[in-house]
C-alpha cells in the first residue's frame, strides 16, 4: 500500500505511541494475572500461525465466557488488536475503561435501542414481540398498518393468537456505514481487530449461525484498499467449565485464511455477485472455526464422544490440553459421518452403561487402573491421604471463612446476573456464559474493600495494645497487611486446591481396599471396552480423516507437568516486568509434595455446560 493511501485511511492518524502500548500492555498483564488465579491452566496452540506482518481479523468463537473472552485472545496472541465490542458496555466503570484503554472499536447494537412499542416504526426496523418472534418492517401503509418483510409462520400466528393485549418492543435499524468505515480504516492503518461472528455469548454446544459482519469488513476493506492483503484468523476457546473457579481452557488459533482477488471484485460489482462473495467467505470462516473448536449436537453426545477418547488406546498416557481437544474433535468428525453404524450405537450403548458404573462408584475413568493397587498398600495410601488432607484443611478452612464474603457476594450477584441475562436471551441454555465475567468483576471489587477491612481491623487492634507505635508505623504496618494479603490468599488457594485434589484421588483408593472385586471388574470391563473403541476407531478413522494415523499421539510430546497457568512466554515488550507472564504466579513446585490427580476436574472435559 502506498504512503498516500495509508494517510487517507482515517481520520485520526495512527497512534502507536508508547503511552498507547503501555496502555494496551496494562490491560493485558492485568488480566493475565487475573486469569492466572480464576484460571488453574491456561493452554495456546497454533500462535505460531498468526502473520505479525499483516492485519488480521480474528474471528473468535464459541463466545462461551462473555468479557472473559476478549481477554483470553489478548494474553495469547502475539499481535496487538482493537477488538469490537458494544457501545453499551462502554458505560460500565471497569470494563468500559478497559475497552478505552484497549482502543476498541464501540458497535451499536440494535438492540440495545429497544424501546415499548409505541409511537412511530420505520421501514428496516424490527418488531420484537417475544425473545423468538422477531419481526422485520418492510413498509409503513399508515398509523395502524404495516407491511412485513416475510409472512409469520403458522406456529408463530397461534401464539400470538392466545395473547390479549400482545405486548412489543421496537428495535431501530442502525446504519453501521461509520462503524464499517472506521474497521476499514483500522485494517489499512496495519491494525488487527477482534471480532466474535456469533454475535452476544452463549452457553451452547454448537457454535450459533455466524454473522455476515467479518466477511464484509474484509471484502470491503480490501475492495476500498486494493492494495492491502486482510487475513481471517479463526480462533477457537475451549473451555473446561468456563464458570468454574480454577478451570482449564486452551486457545487454539487455526490457519490464516486468504481472501481470494476475485471475491473482492465480485464484493465490489454488487448485487447477487457480492452476495455469492460474501457467502462464500463467511462459509470459509465457519469451516476454519470448526477446525480449531468441540462443536458437539448435545450433551449426551459429548459425554460419549469424551468417553471413547480417554478409552481409545492412543490416549491412555496423559495427554496435553491441547490434545485433548483435537482428539475431542477428531472424534466427534467420526461420529457425524458414523453414529448410524450399528457398530457405532452399540458401542455407545456400552459406554453409557460404563459412565453409569464409574458414577455409582464415584470414580473417574483415569482412576480406573489406579485401583489395581494390593489392599494393604491402598490402605496405607488411604491413610497417609486423610492425613494430608486434614493437614491442609487445617490451613485451608480458616482462610475460606475470612474470605467467604468476597465467595459469597460473587455467587450472589453472578447468579443474579445469569437469570437477567437468561431472561432477555433466546440461545442461552442455562446462561452460565456470564457467571465467570461476574465472579472475576465482583472479586475486582470486593476482595480489595474486605482485604481494607481486615488490615483496618488489625491495625486498630495494634494501636489499642501497642500504644507507643506511631501513626506513621501504623499506616505503613496496614499497607504492608493490605498488600499481603492477596499473596497469602493465592498461596492458601492452591493449597487448597491440591486439598481438593487429594480428596478426588480418595476414590479408587477407597474402593481398592472396600471392594477389590468390584475393582478388578471395573478394570476387565473397561479392558474389553477400550479395546472394542481402539479396534473400531482403527479400522474406520481412515475412511473419516484424511490425515488419520493411529501412532499420531505416541509421536507427539505429551503432558509437561512443569506449564501451568499460561503456558507461553509474553510477546509484547512492555517494560513492565514485574508482570510478564504472571509466571512469578507459578508455584506448583510448592506443593508438587501435596499434589494428587490433578485431572480430575471432570477429566479434562471440554464442556460450555
Amino acid at each position: 500500500m502506498s504512503n498516500q493511501q495509508v494517510a487517507k485511511a482515517a481520520d485520526r492518524p495512527l497512534d502507536e505511541s508508547r503511552f498507547d502500548q503501555l496502555s494496551y500492555d496494562v490491560v493485558a498483564k492485568s488480566f493475565k494475572v487475573i486469569s492466572t488465579i480464576f484460571f488453574r491452566e491456561i493452554r495456546t496452540s497454533g500462535y505460531h500461525q498468526i502473520p505479525a506482518d499483516k492485519p488480521c481479523i480474528f474471528i473468535v468463537a464459541p463466545h462461551a465466557n462473555q468479557f472473559v473472552d476478549p481477554g483470553m485472545v489478548m494474553i495469547t496472541s502475539p499481535v496487538r488488536f482493537c477488538p469490537l465490542m458494544a457501545a453499551s458496555q462502554f458505560k460500565r466503570k471497569i470494563i468500559g475503561t478497559a475497552a478505552r484503554l484497549l482502543h476498541a472499536i464501540p458497535v451499536i447494537r440494535p438492540q440495545d435501542l429497544a424501546a415499548p412499542g409505541a409511537g412511530k416504526t420505520q421501514p428496516r426496523d424490527l418488531i420484537s414481540i417475544s425473545k423468538t418472534i422477531k419481526v422485520q418492517v418492510e413498509e409503513v401503509i399508515s398509523e395502524t398498518q404495516i407491511r412485513l418483510a416475510s409472512p409469520l409462520n403458522d406456529s408463530d400466528v397461534e401464539a400470538l393468537n392466545k395473547e390479549e393485549g400482545v405486548k412489543y418492543k421496537i428495535i431501530p435499524h442502525v446504519d453501521q456505514h461509520d462503524l464499517f468505515d472506521q474497521v476499514h480504516d483500522s485494517l489499512a492503518q496495519g491494525r488487527s481487530i477482534v471480532i466474535f461472528p456469533e454475535g452476544g455469548s452463549h452457553d451452547r454446544l454448537e457454535l450459533l449461525p455466524l454473522k455476515v459482519g467479518f466477511a464484509l469488513m474484509a471484502l470491503g476493506a480490501m475492495a476500498k484498499y486494493p492494495e492491502l492483503d486482510v487475513k481471517i484468523v479463526p480462533v477457537g476457546l475451549n473451555y473446561f467449565h468456563p464458570h468454574r473457579f480454577r478451570s482449564r481452557a486452551v486457545v487454539s488459533y487455526g490457519a490464516p485464511i486468504s481472501i481470494d482477488k476475485k471475491l473482492v471484485q465480485d464484493f465490489k460489482n454488487g448485487g447477487e455477485a457480492k452476495r455469492d462473495a460474501t457467502s462464500k467467505l463467511l462459509q470459509q470462516g465457519r469451516d476454519g472455526l470448526k477446525s480449531v473448536t468441540v462443536n458437539a449436537p448435545d450433551y449426551d453426545v459429548l459425554l460419549i464422544i469424551q468417553a471413547a477418547r480417554r478409552l481409545y488406546e492412543p490416549a491412555h498416557r496423559k495427554l496435553r490440553l491441547e490434545q485433548v481437544v483435537e482428539l475431542n474433535r477428531r472424534f466427534l468428525i467420526g461420529w457425524t459421518q458414523f453414529k448410524d453404524d450399528p457398530r457405532v450405537i452399540e458401542l455407545a450403548r456400552k459406554i453409557r452403561a460404563y459412565n453409569q458404573t464409574l458414577k455409582y462408584f464415584g470414580i473417574r475413568d483415569h482412576q480406573v487402573e489406579k485401583t489395581s493397587t494390593a489392599t494393604l498398600n491402598a490402605a496405607k495410601t488411604l491413610i497417609v491421604r486423610l492425613s494430608q488432607l486434614m493437614m491442609v484443611a487445617a490451613v485451608g478452612l480458616p482462610a475460606t471463612i475470612l474470605n467467604s464474603p468476597i465467595i459469597l457476594l460473587a455467587i450472589y450477584i453472578s447468579q443474579i446476573k445469569q437469570k437477567e441475562a437468561l431472561a432477555n436471551s433466546s440461545v442461552k441454555i442455562a446462561a452460565r456464559d456470564v457467571l465467570a465475567t461476574w465472579k472475576i468483576l465482583v472479586a475486582l471489587v470486593a476482595a480489595p474493600l474486605l482485604f481494607g477491612f481486615y488490615s483496618l481491623l488489625a491495625t486498630y487492634y495494634l494501636h489499642t495494645r501497642y500504644s507507643h507505635l506511631s501513626v506513621g508505623n501504623l499506616i505503613l504496618i496496614g499497607l504492608a497487611l493490605w498488600i499481603g494479603q492477596p499473596i497469602l490468599y493465592f498461596t492458601v488457594l492452591r493449597l487448597t486446591e491440591n486439598g481438593i485434589d487429594i480428596y478426588k484421588s480418595l476414590g479408587p483408593v477407597f474402593l481398592a481396599v472396600s471392594n477389590p472385586s468390584a475393582a478388578e471388574n471395573l478394570r476387565a470391563m473397561r479392558k474389553k471396552l477400550s479395546e472394542d473403541v481402539t479396534e473400531f476407531v482403527n479400522e474406520a478413522g481412515p475412511q473419516a480423516l484424511e490425515d488419520f494415523d493411529p501412532k499420531r499421539y505416541e509421536r507427539q510430546p505429551s503432558f509437561d507437568s512443569s506449564l501451568t497457568a499460561t503456558s507461553r512466554a509474553d510477546n509484547s515488550a512492555s517494560g513492565f516486568g514485574f508482570l510478564s507472564g504472571a509466571n512469578w504466579l507459578d508455584d506448583k513446585w510448592l506443593f508438587q509434595a501435596l499434589h494428587y490427580d490433578s485431572e480430575s476436574e471432570d477429566d479434562n472435559e471440554v464442556t460450555n455446560l
